[in-house]
């Protein structure tokens, strides 16, 4: 099995990033078993938002097999992540 993980670079202060939690929400219920979601609070983890180049937030990166396949930056839309994500698992 592939592993598909999204990573949710976020924070508490940001209110993109609240109105993209449920979305996110909504996705994992349904994909869940096939799709790891992770979110991380841009505050709390420097090094890794530094690592993967987070200049705004929220900014969502979708990697297969340990390798970055996509981005977004913004509020992302359900039917564009669930797309992306369908073709990948």
């Amino acid at each position: 099995m592939s592993n598909v993980v999204v990573l949710d670079f976020t924070a508490t202060w940001c209110g993109p990033c609240q109105m993209q939690k449920p979305i996110l929400e909504e996705l994992e219920g349904e994909m869940g078993d096939k799709v790891e979601f992770k979110m991380v609070d841009v505050d709390q983890n420097n090094a890794l938002a530094g690592k993967y180049g987070i200049h705004a937030v929220p900014t969502l990166i979708i990697e297969k097999d340990g390798a970055e396949v996509k981005r977004y930056t913004g509020v992302t839309s359900a039917d564009v992540l669930r797309s992306e994500l369908s073709q990948l698992i």
